[in-house]
């Protein structure tokens, strides 16, 4: 195949760091057990392959107590074959196991450390779904990856054990003069290589097939899965036909390169199957001359066939497993482009792209010349210059898109784009709401402690902020494990972000619009629970409502002209 160089540096970039991992001692031994067992097993065919040939023998010879000696030896022989295949077949699942194990806690620590999964969605359009490389191939990549290298080990130690045999057993043909020893040896070699390069003159296509066709159905399940999780907004929108068609549109692009892929395993299963049959009766073909002038006995014709069906069989690793082969460089493909992906998210963040953030003992919040930018290259906002002292109440206002909802990112350390400096405490507790809050698939217990799952408030404590909220018909539900971002309405869902605020009491607590699904009188209550049970919490609020401004001390108005690119300002305003 083209490119066999740089596939063979990507997979070993892939498959090394288990092998050189904590969990390297329990991986090296049992590979090492499977390596063994297989040479057992090559082992166990060489010696089936000379019963074969005394077993025949012993039939045309008519020699009845040599018949059941011969039957007693198979038995022994498939029994010992059974047994440690079974022992192959056992270790082989654990090893695959635990090395996926591995390898998906790795990538996921990759993904989420830094928040290069955030970046990589802001800014890396080329890397799709990366739910479907984790979860679907990393375990293709295991599998795949050590059935193909074991069956080539096995291959490649059958082939030297039956070489010798094939070469003893065929003897020497003459040939335009020129006698040639071991001439079955040559003819599975040249019978291999032409089936060979048919199949991959005829199946080359499969690579890119195959990748395309693993996008193509990771877009198509992420959409039946996105439609489940905003099914109201569909029923709302009334917008069923919409997304039929949109369901559709992306299944047709499975069907149609499912349509290729059809065409091309339809010639190469030809090829291969008709490569496979021929093979059974090509080398008897082959061997009939010396059979029939007596210079072999029946069963050394038959022991000659095995052995070239061993020799020929090895030499055709490529051709009967060419189709995973394909299915193999397209998974390391986009298990590379993943990493890959990865390592630009990181550098991105070690390159300092973004306002600086650092953390310094006491004070406040600290905003020194920041400007915040977009991916496309252009600024919302620039010479932002002021601080939010421990406690202050401060709100946040201005045109949507205007670049508050930035800001918090910024604040948050998660906004790539941009420049100029921000000092927060180092040993603040900072909470985030965002306008749709998020809820983990849990307990309702957990939800309300997320993202500090582990939080000591007892269910007593988290019944009562419940009630506090006006969610008290929910406590009874504070240990059912539900998909709670389907089940609560969006005004139940803020309630629960404010609630779990009341439970980590931080010391700075961001609303972006955090209560802007309830209405003003029950956000009235809200804040001023807030203002009662987190006297110490600076809160920072982005909001359009001007009943807010009741509740915070100072507001900072983002002032931007629509009409230009000018980027916008921001003016300090006192409540």
């Amino acid at each position: 195949m083209a490119g066999m160089r740089p596939f063979l540096r990507d997979l070993a970039a892939l498959a090394r760091p288990y092998w050189v991992s904590a969990d390297r001692s329990a991986g090296r031994a049992l590979l090492a057990a499977i390596v063994a067992i297989s040479l057992l097993l090559v082992y166990l065919n060489v010696r089936l392959n000379a019963w074969n040939g005394d077993f025949f023998n012993a039939l045309q010879d008519r020699n009845e107590p040599a018949f059941w000696r011969l039957l007693a030896d198979w038995s022994a022989i498939v029994l010992v074959y059974v047994v440690f295949g079974l022992a192959r077949l056992y270790l082989g699942m654990w090893l695959r196991i635990r090395w996926r194990a591995w390898l998906t806690e790795h990538l996921l620590g990759r993904w989420l450390a830094h928040r290069a999964y955030y970046r990589i969605q802001l800014a890396d359009r080329d890397t799709d779904n990366p739910d479907q490389r984790i979860a679907e191939d990393v375990k293709l990549f295991v599998d795949v990856t050590l059935r193909l290298t074991l069956d080539l080990l096995q291959q490649a130690v059958t082939l030297l054990s039956f070489v010798v045999v094939l070469w003893q057993l065929s003897g020497s043909i003459e040939v335009l003069g020129i006698e040639v020893p071991g001439y079955m040896v040559w003819v599975a070699l040249a019978y291999a290589v032409a089936g060979t390069w048919v199949t991959h003159l005829v199946g080359r296509r499969l690579v890119g097939l195959t990748f395309e066709q693993q996008r193509h159905e990771a877009d198509f399940r992420f959409g039946l899965v996105r439609f489940r999780e905003n099914a109201e907004a569909v029923a709302l929108h009334r917008a069923e036909e919409d997304e039929r068609r949109s369901f559709l549109a992306r299944f047709a692009a499975v069907v149609r390169n499912w349509h290729g892929l059809m065409s091309v395993q339809k010639d190469v299963f030809a090829v291969s199957t008709l490569y496979g049959l021929a093979a059974t009766i090509f080398p008897i073909i082959v061997a009939a001359p010396r059979y029939f002038s007596g210079a072999i006995p029946l069963g050394g014709l038959t022991q000659v066939a095995g052995a070239f069906g061993q020799v020929q069989g090895a030499l055709s690793f490529f051709v009967d497993a060419y189709a995973d082969v394909a299915q193999w460089r397209a998974v390391v493909d986009r298990l590379t482009g993943f990493e890959k992906a990865i390592a630009r998210a990181e550098a991105a963040g070690a390159g300092g792209t973004g306002p600086e953030l650092s953390r310094a003992p006491g004070g406040g919040i600290a905003l020194e010349d920041v400007a915040l930018g977009l991916p496309d290259g252009r600024v919302l906002a620039s010479g932002i210059t002021l601080a939010i002292a421990p406690g202050e109440r401060v709100l946040v206002t201005g045109a949507s898109g205007s670049g508050k909802s930035t800001l918090f990112r910024a604040l948050a350390g998660i906004w790539p784009h941009g420049a100029g400096r921000i000092r927060v405490p180092e040993d603040a507790r900072p909470l985030f709401l965002p306008q749709r809050p998020y809820m983990p698939i849990g307990t309702l217990a957990e939800a309300l402690r997320y993202p500090d799952r582990g939080a000591g408030a007892s269910e007593q404590r988290l019944a009562r902020i419940l009630g506090d909220v006006g969610l008290g018909h929910l406590a009874p539900a504070l240990g059912e494990s539900a998909h709670w971002a389907q089940r609560l309405s969006g005004g139940e869902q803020q309630r629960l972000a404010i609630a779990r605020a009341l439970v980590l009491e931080p010391d700075w607590l961001f609303l972006d619009e955090a209560t802007a699904a309830i209405d003003e009188a029950s956000e009235a209550r809200l804040y001023t629970l807030l203002r009662q049970r987190l006297p110490g919490t600076a809160i920072v609020s982005i909001g359009h409502r001007a009943s807010l401004r009741g509740f915070h001390e100072r507001e900072l108005v983002f002032e931007r002209d629509q009409a230009s690119a000018a980027p916008g300002r921001i003016v300090s305003r006192t409540s």
